[in-house]
C-alpha cells in the first residue's frame, strides 16, 4: 500500500518515520491537539512510522463538534492512508476511549493498544460523574470569558512543563479547545468501554500517571478485562503523563511495541 505523508499541518495529521516501520497512531485527549504527542513523535520516529491526527473539534478540525462516529471514521482513514493497514493505537484520556472503540469495531486494524487516563469505565456511578463534569464544562466555557480563562490556564500548564521551548510553542500555537471537553462527555457517558475492551484479542498496556486517582481506581479491572492486559504506572505524575515525563512515557511505549507487538507480515 502506498502512503502519503503530511507535515505542513494543513491536513491536521503529522506523519514521521520510515515507511516500512511498525506504525503507531497517537490519539490525543480533549482540549489539546495532535501536538500533545510531539515528544513521542520525535522520540519514536527513528524506528517507527508515527502518525498523529487532530480529532474532530480540535486543531484544523475546530469547526466540528466531537462525536465518536466521525472520530472512528477519521482513524480508519488515517490507518488506511498512512500505514500498511494496521497500527498500534496510543490514546490519552478521550483519545483512549476512541482507541478502545476503534479496537472494538475494527480489531484487525489494531496491532496493540496503549491506554492512558482512560481506565475509568463511564457506566453506573461514573456515568453520572461523566455527565456532570461535561455539563459543568459546557456551562463554564459557553461565555467567551470562561473559554478564555480555561485557554489561559491551559497555556500556563503547558509552559510549566519540563519540555523544550519549541515543543511548548507548537502545542500552544495549535490551540486549546476547552469546549470539546464538555461536548465529548455525553458521547462517552454510559458506554461500557470495559466490555468493549474485553473483545479485543491483542495486547493492551494500561499506562497511567501515579496521581491520576480516578483512572487508577479502575485500572486493575480494566487490565483484567483485556485479553492480554498489563499495567504500568509513571511515578509522581498525573493525568497527562506523556508531557509530565515525556522521555519515560516514550520509552514505555517503545518497550511495549518491541516486546508485545508482532508486526503484521
Amino acid at each position: 500500500m502506498s502512503r502519503r505523508s503530511s507535515d505542513d499541518g494543513s491536513s491536521g495529521i503529522d506523519v514521521a518515520g520510515p515507511n516500512d516501520g511498525q506504525a503507531i497512531v497517537f490519539v490525543h485527549g480533549a482540549m489539546f491537539t495532535r501536538k500533545l504527542w510531539l515528544p513521542q513523535v520525535r522520540g519514536l520516529a527513528d524506528e517507527y512510522r508515527v502518525v498523529a491526527p487532530d480529532l474532530p473539534g480540535h486543531g484544523v478540525r475546530a469547526d466540528e463538534t466531537f462525536r465518536m462516529d466521525p472520530a472512528i471514521d477519521l482513524l480508519k482513514d488515517v490507518i488506511e492512508t498512512h500505514t500498511d493497514g494496521t497500527a498500534v493505537l496510543v490514546g490519552l484520556s478521550l483519545g483512549g476511549y476512541v482507541a478502545t472503540e476503534y479496537a472494538y469495531r475494527r480489531p484487525g486494524d489494531v496491532d496493540g493498544l496503549v491506554l492512558t487516563g482512560a481506565s475509568a469505565n463511564p457506566v453506573g456511578g461514573m456515568e453520572t460523574v461523566t455527565r456532570a463534569v461535561g455539563g459543568v464544562s459546557r456551562l463554564a466555557t459557553r461565555p467567551d470569558a470562561g473559554k478564555r480563562i480555561v485557554e489561559r490556564l491551559g497555556v500556563r500548564w503547558v509552559n510549566d512543563r519540563d519540555l523544550p521551548e519549541d515543543v511548548k510553542r507548537e502545542i500552544i500555537d495549535a490551540g486549546i479547545y476547552p469546549k470539546q471537553f464538555g461536548d465529548a462527555g455525553p458521547d462517552v457517558a454510559g458506554v461500557d468501554f470495559r466490555a468493549k475492551l474485553s473483545t479485543y484479542p491483542g495486547p493492551t498496556l494500561i499506562l497511567n500517571g501515579e496521581h491520576d486517582k480516578i483512572m487508577r481506581r479502575g485500572e486493575r479491572d480494566h487490565a483484567a478485562a483485556a485479553t492480554d492486559g498489563r499495567i504500568e504506572v509513571l511515578a509522581d505524575v498525573g493525568h497527562i503523563c506523556n508531557l509530565h515525563r515525556a522521555e519515560t512515557y516514550t520509552s514505555r511505549v517503545r518497550n511495549f511495541v518491541r516486546q508485545q507487538v508482532v508486526p503484521a507480515q
